[in-house]
């Protein structure tokens, strides 16, 4: 897999969440963020996220996938 956007998921009101993997300071990492539509119609990050090292993406996974059973 290369860097870059895994999903955007619409949200409304012209926001996205955003998944994807990113590098920062040589080290992947898994991001979850609420990206917004500016007023020239772009999209924006917001602070409304969170970055997932690679060291936990195996336990978030595990939590997501017990989270969707209990839907």
């Amino acid at each position: 897999m290369s860097d870059g956007i895994i999903k955007d998921i619409d949200r409304g009101r012209g926001e996205v969440l955003r998944i994807e993997v990113s590098e920062y300071k040589g080290k992947k990492n898994l991001n979850l963020r609420i990206w917004y539509t500016d007023k020239e119609g772009e999209l924006k990050p917001t602070q409304k996220g969170v970055t997932v090292a690679p060291e936990h993406y195996e336990e978030l996974k595990e939590a997501i996938l017990e989270a969707g059973s209990m839907f």
